[in-house]
């Protein structure tokens, strides 16, 4: 029997209007996991993401369609740059793409945290969908993108390509 297409599957497809997002709590992590493999990210181990969800849960979200979790930002503030925000991960699962979810995540966290003036993040050479992201985010928020060297292909123990840092600096509300 062939798959159903969206176009005549019984699953109601989900307006953007059906999206929540809130703060992460440590029951949040096996579901971040989930999608962090179902996304193809790099998967760090689950119990990485219950602490990062429980003990980090202001620098990072959690995205529902629903009751549905379809995406996430993992983030921390350094302790030593309080006025900084590091992304770590970012991941929309399929359902929920093109509907503009990781900016609104991104957006929520930092009008959540408005002394973070700078957000740090590092991305591959190859991840358009990412650059663009972050791209967007310093137009609407004002903010001046620039890119560092960070880390090099030589600093990972593995087969791991090297991921060029960004800052947004002068972040504003939108």
């Amino acid at each position: 029997m062939p798959k159903p297409t969206s176009a005549d599957s019984t699953t109601p497809t989900p307006t953007r209007d059906d999206l929540s997002i809130r703060s992460t709590t440590v029951a949040d992590g096996g579901a971040m996991w989930e999608l962090a493999r179902e996304c193809g990210l790099d998967l760090n181990s689950s119990y990485a993401y219950l602490i990062l969800a429980g003990d980090f849960s202001a620098s990072c979200r959690l995205a529902l369609l629903g009751s549905e979790p379809v995406g996430y930002v993992l983030g921390y503030r350094p302790q030593d740059r309080p006025d900084h925000l590091f992304v770590w991960q970012v991941a929309v699962s399929s359902r929920a793409r093109g509907r503009g979810v990781a900016g609104r995540m991104l957006h929520d966290l930092l009008d959540t945290n408005p002394d973070v003036t700078v957000l740090e993040a590092t991305v591959e050479e190859t991840n358009d969908a990412s650059r663009a992201l972050f791209a967007a985010i310093a137009r609407r928020r004002g903010g001046e993108l620039t890119w560092t060297e960070g880390l090099r292909a030589t600093d990972f123990p593995d087969d791991h390509a090297g991921e060029p840092r960004l800052e947004i600096r002068g972040l504003q509300a939108p």
